[in-house]
């Protein structure tokens, strides 16, 4: 790889790399969203979110034209520090995202567990052991 190459590799991956930074920082900003009241914040939070993965998807599209993934074990030890600490970030950014995607799915079964409630379908509840069982109820509300 030649020098010019090398230094357009280094600052796709430094522009990568500050892209995953936001990621991280967005993902943090939307488990706090997620955990709060505000629906418009989880909503702006996921818009975020979508527009910096497009942002990394183009610019991994860009790296890999300049060097394809085989042809990285060759490359300089600068170059091979910032794709260490790329993954690193990205990898970060995953469980961060995971975390997310379980606390949304925490979220929509407690509100599927109170329209069943406010239906009149069973509820939900633990016994002294621990084990749950469905217990009817009636309607709160009836249209």
């Amino acid at each position: 790889m030649d020098q010019d190459a090398r230094r357009r590799l280094e600052d796709l991956l430094d522009r990568e790399i500050e892209a995953a930074r936001t990621l991280a920082d967005t993902l943090a900003a939307e488990r706090t969203a997620l955990t709060g009241e505000s629906p418009g914040a989880v909503e702006q939070m996921a818009a975020e979110k979508t527009r910096i993965f497009a942002a990394i998807e183009t610019l991994e599209t860009q790296r890999r034209a300049l060097c394809p993934p085989s042809d990285l074990a060759g490359i300089a030890a600068t170059v091979a520090e910032r794709w260490g600490a790329l993954m690193e970030l990205m990898a970060r950014c995953r469980t961060a995202n995971e975390v997310n995607g379980h606390i949304i799915n925490v979220r929509r079964n407690q509100v599927q567990q109170l329209l069943d409630i406010v239906r009149g379908g069973p509820a939900i509840t633990y016994n002294p052991q621990g084990k749950t069982f469905a217990k009817a109820l009636r309607a709160l509300a009836r249209a």
